[in-house]
């Protein structure tokens, strides 16, 4: 190999300074259990075409230099004894993936590392665990990877190009000389809120990495959460359910996805601040007055938010790059219990729609990359840190194949994503995979102990929501 260097972009560099480190966990089922030798033997022919799989980060943690990587040394395939796995492989999938996240992988070498788990649970016979650095790339990123080194299950001879959807962004209204004067003053109106609203927002956005903080509830982490071990839980909903939603309320998917996480955490923090006041059983309402609850959301800031192959994201001139090449917005969440739960929607789609009309995301970018200028890549990780602590949580959703895929002959089950290193006690990630929807929870266990009655929650308020739908004629 040779000793070329690549710069990181600004998020990469944020996600491995010394006061953050970000790591990505995804969790795959198989159908099948999985051959290790399978995995080498893949492994070694694909870790060569793609660059970041055999760099390391640079002593200042500023560029990618090449490196020679032994596959072997990256692939982890632990002797398991039959009686540690007990009645249940949940259990033991997640004290293996808990334990993991008390480890940081070695800087000296490619940061990324694949354990294989021939472990039964209830939705897979055997599972996968990939664990990268962040650095490394997004989720968009990933899923690229995912795709290059798969193939459909119903046709392995086949290309994967049909099977994600096509994304491409909303276009605005398109100008009609029929009504010029209508058409001009919607414009300016347009411009002045886009205006105001990315300067209400950047003044938040400063406001929060220097004292404005969420309310301390039953799920807002400490200034230790972001060093603690964590744990992951998944559940998977219907991805139809979710569309028969967002087309009948005319809203986009991530729409539904916060609408429903809203309803959730409001139910969930309901519940926890019913056991801290028990005196006050007799009231259905338990939740303090004025609660400041808000939510990173992740941006994808490419030019082309389609998925392209591999090969033309990695080259340097791609409007869809390889990469951390995203940013973030703040909702503010509305929580509180709604007798009618397309309430929640409602709210989410508004809140959506006023905080696509600003440049914050964009703003964001640039602010972390002027940053690294300005003030360094140290302070500037500090400031970005102090945004993630004074903040509740983070939602993210990424998506995936529309139909089944097999790595190798071994047909995938679910993807689940998540990750840790984060200043918070509750990531919420949600991926799209065959019809279906997984929703990924990674939790500070110290904080929230009970992080499957937030997804009986989520499932709950998805079928409250289609219920109403359906009652009142509009499915």
């Amino acid at each position: 190999m040779t000793n070329e260097e690549e710069p990181l972009s600004p998020i990469a560099r944020v996600f491995q300074s010394p006061c953050i480190d970000y790591f990505a966990v995804t969790t795959i089922g198989f159908k099948t259990k999985i051959k290790p030798d399978v995995v080498l033997d893949a492994l070694k022919h694909n870790v060569s075409k793609h660059p970041r799989f055999y760099c390391k980060l640079s002593d200042n943690g500023a560029k990618w230099i090449e490196t020679q990587v032994n596959v072997e040394d990256h692939l982890v395939v632990p002797c398991i004894d039959p009686e540690e796995i007990g009645e249940y492989g949940e259990g033991f999938v997640g004290d293996y993936i808990s334990r993991l996240t008390f480890n940081h992988l070695d800087r000296s070498r490619p940061l990324w590392d694949i354990h294989i788990l021939n472990v039964k649970t209830s939705d897979a016979e055997a599972v996968a665990v990939i664990r990268t650095h962040h650095s490394l790339g997004d989720g968009t990123s990933m899923v690229s990877l995912l795709l290059a080194s798969t193939h459909k299950t119903s046709d392995p001879t086949n290309t994967l190009s049909t099977s994600i959807p096509s994304l491409k962004r909303r276009q605005t209204a398109s100008y009609n000389r029929k009504n010029e004067g209508w058409f001009l003053f919607s414009t300016i109106g347009s411009a002045m809120r886009l205006i105001w609203n990315t300067i209400v927002d950047m003044l938040l956005l400063v406001a929060t990495m220097l004292f404005l903080k969420d309310t301390n509830t039953p799920i807002k982490g400490g200034e230790d959460v972001g060093s603690n071990p964590k744990r992951f839980y998944h559940r998977t909903v219907s991805l139809g359910d979710i569309k028969l939603i967002k087309n009948a309320m005319n809203m986009t998917i991530n729409d539904v996805l916060v609408g429903i996480t809203q309803a959730s955490l409001s139910r969930y923090l309901n519940q926890q601040y019913d056991t801290k006041n028990e005196e006050d059983g007799s009231k259905p309402n338990h939740l303090p007055r004025g609660i400041r609850f808000r939510s990173g959301c992740t941006v994808n800031l490419r030019s082309e938010i389609d998925f392209k192959p591999l090969a033309e994201m990695m080259a340097k001139d791609s409007k869809c790059r390889w990469g951390n090449y995203f940013s973030f917005i703040t909702l503010p969440f509305s929580i509180g219990l709604q007798t009618d739960p397309l309430v929640y929607l409602k709210i989410s789609k508004s809140m959506m729609a006023r905080k696509k009309h600003s440049y914050h995301a964009a703003l964001a970018y640039w602010l972390i990359k002027i940053g690294h200028t300005l003030v360094g890549a140290k302070v500037t990780a500090r400031l970005f840190n102090r945004h993630i602590m004074n903040t509740t949580t983070c939602i993210s959703n990424v998506v995936g194949p529309m139909e089944e895929i097999s790595f190798r002959g071994h047909p995938i089950a679910y993807i689940a994503a998540s990750g840790y290193g984060h200043s918070q006690a509750l990531l919420v990630h949600f991926l799209s995979y065959a019809g279906k929807m997984t929703i990924s929870l990674a939790v500070d266990p110290t904080v929230i102990p009970d992080p499957h009655k937030i997804c009986d929650e989520m499932e709950d308020s998805l079928k409250a929501m289609k219920a109403a739908l359906w009652e009142r004629g509009l499915l």
